[in-house]
């Protein structure tokens, strides 16, 4: 198998039909048939089910599917790579970014990086912490700008001028939102909405004095925008960092500040011992010497 292959399925998978999907690779139907039909005995079971007018894809099929696509996704990635190194800063970057105030960093440092270096280009990523953790164990990006902590034994990383106020999102109506800082006793029945890290979830009991277990915890989030609409709704109050609140605010809800306060930090870290592209390494040492 070749990654030509790959995207040949990836083809017929997002067609769902041979005869289109050997169009748009402008080969023949004949030979993109054959080729499936090899890569199911390589893979010796079936990925596809063959309709008349149609082909869906097996529970096999959707794996493959997916794993598929991050391979093919990798192998640009280091095709670009080694162009880069025969272009010296000529090349794609790729960083993952949690939405919080440390996205300002973002703008700042890509906008001055670009005018020393205009060939270079960006991949920006945005996620939660999980997600963007398991981007740079792949390899998919080359680092990630998390909040803290971050697990100091897997990555190396560069502390950022970044913190965060954590807080509770509620209904502008709601009594609590009548006070200047919630206490932990005024939400410790209140139905929560919390960041889905386990992490977060403990240090969140911490705060509150009780076990996790404890916790009236009724939605967890990776990103913050599905939350708010529950808040909204008065489902629950969600658990969040301020900056996450303040490129989202809406009329009608707010945040407001733990008491005693809640403060956070930031890093941007990428995986112990990794090799970068001549362009990667020159913007991780501009943002050493910036920061």
């Amino acid at each position: 198998m070749d990654i030509r292959v790959l995207k040949y399925f990836l083809a017929v998978a997002r067609e769902g039909n041979i005869t289109k999907a050997a169009e748009s690779l402008h080969i023949t139907q004949p030979t993109l048939s054959r080729q499936m039909m090899e890569l199911e005995e390589d893979m010796g079971t079936e990925l596809f089910i063959r309709g008349r007018r149609q082909i869906l894809l097996t529970d096999s099929g959707i794996l493959f599917q997916q794993r598929a696509k991050e391979i093919v996704q990798l192998y640009e990635k280091v095709r670009r790579e080694m162009a880069e190194q025969n272009d010296l800063l000529g090349g794609t970057i790729s960083i993952g970014c949690v939405e919080t105030i440390a996205s300002n960093l973002l703008p700042e440092v890509l906008t001055e990086f670009s005018k020393q270096h205009p060939m270079v280009k960006y991949e920006l990523y945005s996620a939660d912490g999980n997600d963007i953790r398991e981007k740079i164990d792949r390899g998919d990006i080359d680092m990630g700008i998390l909040v803290e902590p971050v697990e100091a034994a897997k990555y190396d990383y560069i502390c950022l001028p970044f913190h965060e106020q954590w807080g509770i999102v509620m209904k502008t109506d709601d009594p609590l939102a009548q006070k200047e800082a919630i206490l932990t006793a005024d939400i410790q029945d209140k139905p929560l909405i919390v960041p889905r890290r386990t992490i977060v979830i403990e240090e969140i009991a911490k705060w509150l004095g009780m076990e996790r277990e404890r916790l009236n915890i009724v939605a967890s989030h990776n990103l913050l925008t599905n939350s708010l609409l529950l808040v909204e709704r008065g489902f629950g109050y969600t658990i969040c960092v301020k900056g996450a609140f303040d490129i989202r605010k809406k009329d009608n809800i707010c945040f407001l500040p733990f008491f005693p306060e809640r403060i956070t930090g930031h890093v941007l870290a990428w995986k112990k011992n990794q090799v970068f592209s001549n362009a990667t390494a020159k913007f991780l040492q501009y943002i050493k010497e910036k920061y």
